[in-house]
């Protein structure tokens, strides 16, 4: 069978946009001679939609964009259309909607099938709004599952699944989410070509295993797979697309480019050619993925311009860089902001990394404002010696640099990018209402060893980001001689505790076994819980790991519990 895969990017609510795309991608298919055409998960809402599900009028819009493809399906009639769309649940208890695939032809919907496996872990939430296709039962002492079917269509039997669906295969996991696999159900059904329309979230290594679950159903079963996945951003998540044909042996007919959108035409009974596929680059692979990231966050909200402050550190030039590529130079402004506390190579280097990059760029000392608001505060705050500097007038003029910052983007439609990293968010070495301000956390979940690594990547072809940054000791410049080792451990150090604490949910007695020092790992520890209250008012970040702070972890802030 010919299948054109449409590996495009929807936008949330519009759906006269993402019908557009379908009517594209129905032209080429129609040139290709293509019997049908299949489209991610959700793809005529957008993904993830959230609590727009709830609304009425957002559910009549889905109904409409359904009826609006049916008309155009007329123009098309020999192709099959496969699309995701929320439909109304007709049980009398549960949730009002389930999670569907439909397929359409000249006019008419000949086969829906919702999903079964609803993910309920990380940044998934479907069991609050869709109600499950699979119903498990007893029959004659066997298990039986209903609510999943498979349907003929131009010489095949499509076993058709929705994203999730494909991944309870129990080669992979030693615990297994549900009691059941929708994959071997459709195989056990007689399905000939399996198709799983999926919106698939990206995290540094997720293709590759993506990949093996494609690989082994193929295998298990010996049948052709075919997977379709969203790409894009839709706020912290991205969808890097990839989608991968594989045929019943598990080697790829095709496996689609990354981060961009792709209307291709397979033909599912050729022979795949034998591939270890390993992946994409993991620093590659994030780059591209946050600039798709920054990219798709302004192109869907409505913002042109970005602006960072620029501090002469690696982090806010690696967020300016990448801002660069993903807006384009024209479109982006770097403000330096030196206290008395800053040194003139900071100033000088941001000016390098401004030119470099061919971005618009500013200067503006805060000096003459910290000194004013001390002079202001000094019977208040008990200021007897002006000379020292202690952290609340480090943060005030975190907070100056953030008003500044702020101003500027009220005045010409700026939106600020916050260029806090993993590590520092993870142990509050950050400033509320100060270096935190803007409407988008770049490097949210970019650990600090991470940063240095991108900011290589960026210079791979030449030198973007001077190496002085790069090679220079981090440092917030808020006091006389300040580095950031001064209040906490070697970032190699602090980064492999917290993937230890946040990522693997270790405990502090499995963290010291593994060698790490017993006071480091307790304050590291401490520190992570102590600062949820910061990143609960974080701007929204861009999510390139397995466990990203954000809507993926949800921990309480009013609590008392014991450090374990």
């Amino acid at each position: 069978m010919k299948i054109t895969i449409a590996q495009l990017n929807p936008t949330i609510g519009d759906t006269a946009g993402n019908l557009a795309k379908i009517s594209d991608a129905l032209r080429k298919a129609k040139s290709d001679a293509s019997d049908l055409l299949v489209l991610p998960e959700l793809f005529l809402v957008g993904y993830p939609p959230r609590d727009l599900l709830e609304r009425d009028w957002f559910i009549d819009l889905a109904k409409d964009a359904l009826v609006e493809l049916m008309l155009i399906s007329t123009k098309f009639p020999e192709i099959g259309i496969i699309v995701g769309v929320p439909l109304e649940c007709s049980k009398p208890t549960g949730r009002a909607l389930h999670n569907s695939a439909v397929l359409v032809r000249d006019g008419v919907v000949l086969f829906t099938q919702h999903k079964s496996l609803l993910p309920t872990y990380d940044v998934f939430d479907e069991a609050r709004y869709f109600e499950s296709a699979a119903e498990i039962y007893k029959a004659g002492g066997e298990t039986l599952v209903s609510g999943i079917h498979v349907c003929k269509f131009k010489g095949e039997t499509l076993g058709i699944s929705i994203c999730e669906d494909a991944w309870n295969d129990p080669e992979l996991w030693t615990k297994r989410e549900y009691n059941i696999d929708p994959i071997q159900v459709l195989a056990d059904l007689g399905a000939t070509l399996l198709i799983n329309l999926s919106a698939s979230p990206y995290h540094v290594g997720k293709d590759a295993v993506r990949f093996r679950i494609v690989a082994n159903h193929a295998k298990k079963h010996k049948l052709p797979f075919v997977f379709v996945n969203q790409v894009g951003a839709n706020d912290e998540l991205i969808f890097d697309g990839a989608s991968i044909c594989v045929d019943r042996f598990g080697n790829p007919i095709e496996i689609f480019p990354p981060f961009v959108e792709m209307i291709h035409t397979i033909d599912t009974g050729m022979a795949g050619k034998k591939w270890d596929f390993a992946g994409l680059d993991d620093i590659e692979s994030a780059h591209d993925a946050m600039v798709l990231g920054i990219r798709d966050y302004f192109r869907k909200t409505g913002f042109k311009k970005g602006l960072v402050g620029l501090s002469g550190g690696i982090d806010s030039a690696v967020v300016i860089s990448l801002a660069a590529e993903a807006l384009g130079p024209e479109n982006c402004m770097g403000i330096t902001m030196p206290s008395p506390y800053s040194s003139g190579k900071s100033a000088v280097l941001s000016k390098v990394l401004a030119e470099n990059l061919g971005i618009k760029f500013d200067d503006i000392a805060i000096t003459d404002v910290f000194n004013s608001m001390k002079n202001s505060l000094k019977d208040v705050l008990e200021i007897t010696d002006p000379s020292v500097v202690d952290v609340t007038l480090e943060n005030i003029q975190a907070r100056i640099r953030g008003t500044m910052l702020m101003a500027v983007s009220n005045k010409f439609g700026y939106l600020v990018l916050a260029t806090g990293n993993q590590s520092e968010m993870a142990v509050g070495y950050c400033t509320l209402y100060g270096d935190m301000c803007g409407g988008l956390a770049v490097l949210i979940d970019v650990p600090k060893v991470m940063v240095y690594r991108l900011a290589e990547f960026i210079n791979r072809n030449g030198e973007i980001i001077p190496r002085e940054i790069i090679t220079r000791p981090p440092t917030a410049e808020l006091r006389p001689n300040q580095t950031d080792q001064d209040t906490l451990p070697p970032y190699e150090i602090l980064d492999s505790i917290l993937n230890m604490y946040i990522d693997n949910a270790m405990s502090i007695e499995d963290i010291i076994s593994r060698g790490f020092d017993e006071k480091i790992v307790r304050w590291v520890v401490k520190a992570v819980n102590r600062n949820e209250y910061k990143r609960r008012q974080a701007a929204p970040g861009l999510k390139i790991t397995s466990k990203a702070f954000g809507m993926g972890r949800r921990m309480p802030i009013a609590a008392k519990y014991d450090i374990r």
